[in-house]
């Protein structure tokens, strides 16, 4: 009996699960401290954030093997253990944001942390485990949070977002739910190696019940990184958040769904089923192109941005779709350059947003909000111009390297027409990119507007610390593009799957 406890105990390999464990005991912390001080402060729950993330983050960058444990529910692979690099890394960024002049309500709130971290803990365990209920317990946590964290916006669209959120995520899902039940059906397994070894005894022939759950599994997952038609909510999240959360979302749960992706759309791309393979070649095709033509007339910057990011979401599901190990490299290689520069466009919308809604009864961001800003703040300008050109695929800039490498596996792997379909849409793209460019340095400052202090009421040491960071790895990107390569393809190549 002790024989067989031992066994059980060292079968749990706990330093699999630590990642997620020290993001939950940092938000227990925060709960803790919250409660017994008598005054909220902000920069204390800043600050202990982003000490228990970059914990997590250095026991995640100090793992030298990977390996499967806590019973076989959590696997540390290759792909899980660089979708959490980028989850960290991008949550450090953003909740440093959080220390801004202005006092908004949502990060006046005690609540925020202990639901940032568990919303952080939520996505690791999303990306770390391939068995179904697991994944989809990781979901729903992160989702939850989140839903909630856009909520504490004050502003009256901040519930609106909050809602349409909460509704999507329940039909993502129930979409996950069923295809999940599907694939159980079929192969008698939850588990993602259990179900890829009965389709290797089929020798690659998936059952009927099987592509049922791989059409409702391209749902749920279409609504987790806004795949084309499932996109819709969108636009108005952002436009409903602060910007720290609009720049988070356009970022890490996408991460999270890619990793998913990345795990099931193997299982059929190998199949080699040709209707399925045609499917999710033209949702990618559409999901590159038609958020780009949506972009173009766009008034609101966030609103753009958020339909420019569906659109680089289409990028990096072709480097999925494509499947090989140059396309998941690049795919790596493209959303980590992508964090960068969103990071920097977002935190410009963060340090220039204003209570009073000056330029347009709607937007807090309209194009005219930035009109002549060169005249008024060149270093604001000439800052927020780099990552636009960045975003457009303009070299040097950090996204050009990252769409080459993407454009680069297409014509590697014989999808010619898909590369000339990206390279189109970033022409496309460019367009919209540029307008906000030709707004702040060929157009006059709207009357009454020229005080440069208006763009810089919510601005801090911290929040300029950041854009300064990123806006010289956006500029120097070529200097670390090799650096990242090699390290995506170290896990890749070790990857489990």
């Amino acid at each position: 009996m002790l024989d067989t406890l031992n066994l059980s105990f060292g079968d749990l390999k706990l330093h699999t699960v630590f990642p997620m464990f020290i993001v939950i005991f940092g938000g227990l912390c925060i709960l803790a401290v919250n409660a017994f001080t008598l005054k909220f402060s902000r920069s204390l729950n800043v600050a202990l954030c982003m000490l228990f993330i970059a914990i997590d983050l250095a026991f995640i960058l100090g793992l030298r093997d990977f390996d499967s444990g806590f019973f076989g529910l959590i696997t540390l692979d290759g792909v899980s253990i660089l979708t959490q690099i980028i989850i960290l890394i991008g949550s450090l960024f953003f909740i440093f944001l959080a220390i801004s002049k202005k006092r908004y309500a949502e990060f006046q709130t005690p609540e925020f942390y202990p639901l940032y971290l568990f919303m952080t803990a939520g996505f690791q365990f999303m990306v770390s485990s391939d068995n179904l209920i697991l994944i989809l317990l990781g979901l729903e946590i992160a989702s939850l949070s989140l839903c909630v964290l856009i909520a504490f916006n004050d502003e009256n669209t901040g519930i609106e977002a909050a809602m349409k959120y909460f509704v999507m995520g329940v039909l993502a899902s129930a979409f996950y739910i069923i295809g999940a039940m599907f694939f159980y059906l079929s192969t008698g397994s939850i588990e993602m190696h259990n179900i890829i070894a009965s389709i290797y005894k089929n020798n690659f022939e998936p059952t009927i019940l099987l592509v049922i759950g791989f059409i409702f599994m391209v749902g749920a997952i279409g609504f987790k990184i806004s795949l084309v038609p499932f996109h819709t909510w969108m636009p108005d999240v952002y436009e409903g958040s602060n910007p720290v959360l609009a720049g988070y979302i356009s970022i890490i749960p996408k991460i999270a769904g890619f990793a998913i992706a990345i795990r099931i759309f193997d299982i059929f791309i190998k199949s080699e089923i040709t209707w399925i393979e045609n499917l999710l070649y033209i949702l990618i095709i559409i999901t590159i192109t038609l958020p780009n033509i949506m972009a173009l007339i766009q008034e609101d910057i966030k609103r753009m941005l958020s339909f420019s990011s569906i659109s680089h979401s289409g990028f990096a599901l072709a480097c999925i779709f494509i499947n090989t190990t140059q396309s998941q490299n690049a795919m790596f290689l493209y959303w980590f350059l992508f964090l960068i520069t969103n990071i920097g466009a977002f935190s410009i919308l963060w340090l220039s947003k204003n209570k009073q809604k000056l330029w347009h009864p709607r937007y807090d961001h309209p194009y005219s909000k930035f009109q002549g800003l060169v005249r008024i703040s060149p270093l604001m300008a000439i800052l927020l111009a780099i990552f636009m050109l960045s975003l457009a695929g303009i070299p040097p800039f950090a996204v050009f390297w990252g769409k080459m490498f993407a454009v680069s596996s297409a014509i590697n792997a014989g999808y010619i027409w898909l590369a000339i379909t990206m390279m189109l849409n970033s022409a496309i793209a460019a367009y919209y990119y540029l307008k906000l460019i030709v707004f702040m340095f060929l157009k006059k400052p709207i009357i009454g507007t020229q005080n440069s202090e208006i763009y810089l009421e919510n601005s801090t040491y911290s929040i300029k610390g950041v854009i300064g960071i990123v806006a010289i790895i956006c500029c120097l990107s070529i200097f670390v593009v090799q650096f990242l390569l090699d390290i995506t393809s170290k896990y890749i190549t070790n990857n489990i799957y």
